[in-house]
């Protein structure tokens, strides 16, 4: 449970690799493809600790999959604590509406979907073993953390988590720097973006890390956040 809100709700950690000047793709658009070997070494000890993951739609559909874990030893480490062997992947989308081809439907793991725009009750979602309405990110999440996902990695794209920042869910930061200047409008949060009051100052770094590559991961969590490491 996050201490600074009485209802319970996920620890969200946000998980992204950015250039120096912030940004997750090229000026042209498209996917930058930012992380080297040791981004995706710190990646999948975001996914290692988390219950479940949240994607933005727009960002399946562009990379076509979501991140998996393949380290032996944390896929043990979660076997051994009576963990699946992923995380859940949730897909968050207006329509629910994905290209049967994507590689992500033939993913070993758990899809659900949430979905902000109301869908007919004799519709399924396709490919997706639950179906969530997102009828405000206070109730989704509560309703997430009902459902046993306490801790949550959200792996972008930039309007999601422009959406979380605008209503101060976020609770980690965790930015991978790649030695890369790219320029333009895609920055990990929207030019236009509105980030609650409470969520704009008070940030604490947590860690900071060389990584081979000159790589930088550097993590900061908000004042008063415990989180659950374990």
């Amino acid at each position: 449970m996050d201490p600074r809100r009485s209802d319970p709700r996920p620890e969200l950690r946000l998980v992204l690799a950015v250039s120096l000047d912030g940004r997750l793709a090229p000026a042209e658009g498209g996917a930058a493809q930012l992380g080297g070997v040791a981004d995706r070494a710190v990646l999948e000890e975001a996914l290692a600790w988390a219950d479940a993951v949240l994607v933005g739609a727009e960002t399946l559909r562009r990379h076509g999959s979501t991140c998996l874990i393949h380290n032996p030893g944390l896929l043990e480490a979660r076997r051994s604590q009576g963990r699946r062997a992923q995380p859940i992947a949730i897909a968050v989308s207006r329509s629910g509406s994905f290209p049967d081809a994507l590689p992500f439907f033939r993913q070993p793991l758990e899809r659900w979907l949430l979905q902000a725009a109301p869908r007919p009750p004799a519709a399924p979602a396709e490919g997706f073993e639950r179906h969530l309405p997102l009828e405000g990110w206070g109730k989704a999440l509560a309703a997430l953390a009902a459902l046993g996902q306490r801790r949550i990695a959200v792996l972008g794209g930039a309007q999601l988590a422009a959406a979380l920042a605008a209503e101060d869910l976020l609770d980690e930061l965790q930015l991978t720097v790649c030695p890369r200047l790219l320029g333009g409008p895609h920055g990990w949060l929207p030019p236009d973006a509105w980030v609650a009051p409470e969520a704009r100052t008070g940030w604490r770094l947590v860690e900071h890390r060389a990584l081979p590559g000159e790589e930088l991961l550097l993590r900061w969590r908000r004042p008063g956040v415990q989180g659950v490491t374990s």
